[in-house]
């Protein structure tokens, strides 16, 4: 079989974890990111696991020479290895996982992920990313900042970062993954902010750490990461389902998958918000403009007021329907002008990951069908 009809046939089966749409772009990603051979064993591992000797019979190999060739794959994030009391399995990642995720976590500088940085840029602006424009529940949800809650009594489990560090078993780090790609792309300035943030437990935790994605650390290190965050205006951003939290992101709108989602795609929403949004006091405020400087949803303005007691006459006006309740502009306000207020109804994230999974395609098939039936309205169609 000829190099080209192996990629062929592999993009054929890995369009089927993810949406892919053609362009221009996504031949030379799956090129850089998969060798001929790599791409010619995953066709067909499914997007679920397996146990070792069912992938073997299924790709009529020898599982002594199947598994090794599966754990150096883990290795490059494109195969998940899971090892428990079930036994030994594997899985291939999905488009999103390998893509935008495993790909950068190790914060390599090699050619290959150089190379493979720009064209997941560019894909990720020309079409790879469109389908999260209709879904309701995005993947990571903006996690409040607990110092600036002032009421620690209102606030569910899934809403208390301590609580949610608590809950977890193992702890890693690694490298931003969103922050790094932009950082090994040319055209993109730099990122500034902290890199070594994107937190990872228990089974995710793990996976990372055994296959050189990422570190160990511990509960305390993770709390001292979030407190860096906090400090440096990043965002907590938990993967969006309240049981089996395997993520917290702390994302910066410049390179955010999320929040560069609303800032650049110009989609009605990034983050999926926390049931707060940001108030201020008038009295209190002096205008110095660090909650808008620091607003990763550009939800704070400065504007004239009577009210105002500053030299300015200004003071911080928060748009509700953009504030993401993330506590950012809170944290550092020097005269503690800001709080997070909770928002009169609460809206929980799917109970689990599956939940999620389930009301992502629910929103996509909907979005599609919206999409056909406008077509099909228009003359000619």
């Amino acid at each position: 079989m000829t190099e080209e009809a192996i990629y062929a046939n592999f993009l054929d089966w890995f369009k089927n974890t993810w949406p892919m749409p053609e362009t221009e772009e996504l031949l030379p990603i799956v090129k850089t990111r998969f060798t001929p051979e790599a791409a010619e064993l995953l066709t067909g591992v499914p997007p679920s696991t397996m146990k070792l000797e069912e992938l073997a019979e299924l790709k009529q190999m020898d599982p002594a020479e199947l598994g090794p060739r599966l754990d150096e794959l883990a290795k490059t994030g494109v195969v998940f290895r899971l090892e428990d009391e079930e036994g030994l399995r594997y899985k291939l990642n999905d488009a999103l996982f390998i893509l935008v995720r495993s790909s950068f976590w190790a914060g390599s500088t090699d050619d290959t992920t150089k190379a493979l940085a720009p064209l997941v840029n560019n894909y990720y602006y020309n079409g790879f990313w469109d389908d999260w424009a209709d879904v309701h529940h995005k993947g990571l949800r903006a996690l409040p900042i607990n110092e600036t809650i002032p009421d620690m009594r209102q606030v569910l489990p899934y809403e208390d970062v301590v609580k949610v560090v608590d809950s977890r078993e193992y702890y890693a780090v690694s490298t931003c993954p969103c922050k790094h790609r932009k950082n090994l792309d040319p055209a993109h300035p730099d990122c500034e902010h902290p890199d070594e943030v994107c937190l990872h437990f228990d089974e995710l935790g793990r996976y990372t750490v055994e296959n050189g994605l990422g570190r160990q650390i511990t509960r305390e290190e993770t709390l001292e990461i979030l407190q860096l965050s906090a400090k440096s205006g990043l965002v907590h951003g938990i993967s969006n389902w309240q049981e089996g939290v395997d993520t917290i992101c702390n994302c910066c709108k410049c390179c955010c998958l999320f929040l560069e989602e609303f800032h650049v795609l110009k989609h009605p929403t990034g983050f999926s918000p926390a049931n707060y949004r940001a108030k201020g006091d008038a009295e209190k405020c002096k205008a110095c403009g660090l909650c808008v400087k620091r607003c990763p949803m550009d939800a704070q303005t400065l504007q004239e007021s009577d009210t105002a007691d500053n030299r300015f006459g200004k003071i911080s006006v928060v748009d509700d329907d953009n504030c993401i309740g993330c506590g950012v502009c809170v944290y550092t306000c020097p005269v503690e002008a800001l709080w997070l207020e909770r928002t009169e109804q609460t809206e929980d994230p799917p109970a689990t990951v599956h939940e999620f999974a389930t009301l992502y395609l629910t929103d996509r098939i909907a979005a599609e069908e919206r999409r056909q039936k406008e077509a099909a309205s228009k003359p000619g169609g």
